[in-house]
């Protein structure tokens, strides 16, 4: 039989968790975590990682493996993967991926742009630039790579701070290094997205983060103040409390930015994999049946 790794994507607080340990269980298989941010284990509430419960339904990997010290990027990230799925694919015939890491996702299912190695001192000092706004940023993109300026998601910083770390240490735009021929896959890609009305995904984010306020999040940035300038914490839900923390804005307009930014993030998400056409979209309230019965057509039809 061949193997087939089923990729469960959507935007964020859609329901890939609780999918992904369904299906998991279902197929008697193991999950993959593509959350660039659930790595980090000193990050568990304001990523909305899998709770132990959670954790115990189903054998995850790549959940809170790192430390926010660790440098871990998306190449790295992908070796690692395609080692476990070999692992994986000894034993099971299929195994889950979930996440809404678009870049880690296509990772993983498509492989890699070939970027050279470039000297870590240089994105060290593009973070240290990002603390004083993203326009600078930006300008500076645009001025060296216009193409990538014109096409990458400008309102992210980690896109626009990679861009111009390949442009600064290469000498060369960031956008001639992309499309290039990919690696062949020795699994078959079966993916699933959630989706929903635009209303119901930003209804939810705003429940979500009222929840993360309710379990702690303010007292786990707390504890990563003395991390706030590492690039893993420059992400939602940690920024602007640190900005709080700061004395910058009052925790109240720090709750509403966490929410406006994680909106904007998952306006992105659907962007990105709304551009992916062998995506099967389900509502989000759809039966874990009807998605079972959809995959095994999928398999049924590929032997």
């Amino acid at each position: 039989m061949s193997k087939y790794l089923i990729s469960i994507v959507g935007p964020t607080a859609i329901g890939k968790t609780s999918l992904s340990i369904k299906l998991a269980n279902h197929f008697n298989t193991e999950i993959i975590s593509t959350d660039s941010r659930q790595f980090f284990k000193e990050m568990s509430i304001g990523t909305a990682a899998p709770t132990e419960a959670e954790m115990n339904e189903a054998k995850h990997h790549f959940i809170h493996h790192k430390s926010v010290t660790e440098h871990y990027n998306v190449g790295s990230f992908e070796k690692d993967a395609i080692a476990l799925l070999d692992t994986l694919f000894l034993k099971h015939d299929i195994v889950i991926m979930v996440g809404g890491s678009g870049l880690y996702v296509d990772a993983v299912t498509k492989g890699l742009d070939n970027f050279p190695e470039v000297d870590s001192s240089i994105r060290e000092k593009l973070n240290k630039l990002s603390t004083k706004g993203l326009k600078h940023l930006q300008d500076q993109l645009k001025a060296l790579d216009k193409t990538s300026y014109n096409t990458i998601a400008l309102d992210n910083p980690h896109r626009v701070i990679r861009a111009l770390e390949i442009c600064i240490g290469t000498g060369q735009p960031y956008s001639s290094f992309l499309n290039q021929e990919k690696v062949s896959r020795n699994f078959k890609t079966i993916s699933v997205g959630l989706t929903a009305e635009r209303e119901t995904i930003y209804k939810r984010i705003n429940e979500r983060v009222d929840n993360m306020m309710e379990e702690g999040l303010l007292d786990e940035v707390k504890s990563l103040v003395k991390f706030k300038n590492l690039n893993s914490l420059n992400t939602v839900g940690y920024k602007e409390i640190f900005k709080y923390l700061d004395g910058e804005v009052d925790l109240d307009f720090a709750i509403s930015e966490i929410k406006k930014n994680t909106r904007r993030f998952a306006k992105r998400q659907i962007t990105w994999f709304k551009k992916d056409k062998d995506i099967e979209w389900f509502d989000y309230k759809s039966g874990t049946e009807e998605i079972i019965d959809c995959i095994n057509k999928k398999i049924q039809l590929n032997k």
